[in-house]
């Protein structure tokens, strides 16, 4: 089962997903990482739930249309929209203050 580690605001929170997790859809029915990760739409059109992989980047898939849109020059620098991952692996992430989404 993936171990999510997710860091905010200085905490950390850890927990063992079922294989195939997405973490926005865990959180809107208020499992983990409830309260603690931000999102919005769910649908990738807002980039609310965007973190930073800290580790277990290399076993995602490369970014889809919707996150090169949002994200753009962050994609680099390892930001990914965690509405559109669905979790195998472990996973570190960081979600930082809410930074704007790159241009439409």
């Amino acid at each position: 089962m993936p171990l999510v580690t997710f860091h905010k605001h200085g905490q950390v929170f850890r927990e063992e997903v079922r294989p195939n997790t997405n973490l926005v859809v865990r959180a809107g029915i208020k499992q983990f990482p409830w309260p603690n990760l931000n999102y919005q739409c769910g649908m990738g059109k807002c980039a609310t739930c965007a973190c930073r992989v800290i580790a277990g980047a290399e076993h995602l898939p490369p970014p889809n249309w919707k996150e090169r849109k949002q994200l753009g020059e962050r994609l680099e620098q390892g930001y990914r929209l965690v509405c559109q991952l669905w979790l195998q692996h472990d996973i570190e992430l960081v979600q930082e203050s809410q930074q704007p989404a790159a241009a439409a």
